[in-house]
């Protein structure tokens, strides 16, 4: 693991060897998790291609300094972190780049696409969609994570058998204690402030309208791979957002779903998801 400064906030990366004719897969990880959850992707990609990793703002091992400047507080918008993104591209001099993004990374990568167009060349977004505002829905879902983040103290991770409830959190089949471990650790120790701030940033009515927005200008190619079974983000709203991409084609030939996969799919159903990885970047060589 190596870390940069990007705005006053050292962020944590992992970047695996060039391969060279080959474009580079950024992978941007979802709310509450880290790039760790990449790992079985990466392990499958990185001798095809070289891959990036990094943990957002405020989460996994980007955290702010003791005493952080006011920079780290310039927004939780999806929008400021694809300027995170676009600064950590230029510094590590990255072009050719595919963004992948899960769940809230999948709107993180639709903006670096827009801020970043002469680096990056495409988008896959996984598990990610949306673009309807719904409001009795969106305050359900606010209300619940301001609940879910009050009662986090660190400690729950020392909580024995705490993790066999993450098994089960989100997903359509089980998955490894291994991960689900790790989700506790990035539950419990999240900063406070990216933890509410995305959260609430992410899930405005002006927010969401504006996702559909940004995929409907984007040049690039844009595809959305979706969880058959995902409870968090249904497949309609998935295919929903999509629709304002041309490579939609009325039909939806640009979303894909894997079966009997819940809403981690990078963990549920590796292999599915490089293999469909493969198919999408095999188009564009």
């Amino acid at each position: 693991m190596a870390k940069i400064d990007i705005l006053g906030v050292p962020h944590a990366y992992e970047l695996t060897a060039p391969i060279p004719g080959n474009p580079v897969l950024v992978f941007i990880h979802g709310w509450l998790l880290s790039r760790r959850y990449w790992q079985p992707t990466i392990a499958r990609l990185s001798g095809e291609y070289q891959c990036l990793a990094y943990d957002l703002r405020g989460f996994g091992d980007s955290q702010p300094y003791p005493n952080p400047t006011s920079q780290f507080h310039a927004g939780y918008t999806p929008s400021a972190y694809a300027r995170d993104l676009a600064i950590l591209l230029e510094t590590l001099d990255l072009s050719n780049v595919w963004l992948v993004g899960h769940s809230l990374g999948g709107s993180i990568a639709l903006w670096g696409a827009a801020k970043a167009p002469d680096r990056v060349q495409g988008t896959i977004c996984v598990n990610s969609g949306g673009g309807i505002y719904i409001k009795e829905e969106f305050e359900r879902f606010r209300f619940a994570g301001r609940q879910l983040l009050k009662m986090r103290p660190r400690w729950l991770c020392h909580l024995p058998f705490i993790d066999l409830l993450f098994t089960r959190d989100s997903v359509a089949r089980p998955i490894e204690r291994v991960w689900a471990r790790q989700r506790v650790v990035d539950f419990a120790t999240a900063h406070p402030q990216a933890a509410l701030g995305t959260l609430l940033d992410s899930t405005t009515e002006a927010e969401v309208h504006r996702l559909p927005q940004i995929v409907s200008q984007l040049e690039q190619p844009v595809y959305f791979i979706a969880g058959a079974d995902d409870k968090v983000m249904e497949p309609k709203y998935v295919r929903h957002l999509a629709s304002f991409h041309p490579l939609f084609n009325g039909c939806g030939e640009n979303t894909i779903e894997i079966p009997e996969c819940g809403h981690l799919s990078m963990v549920e159903k590796p292999e599915a998801l490089v293999g469909q990885i493969r198919e999408i970047l095999k188009v564009y060589r």
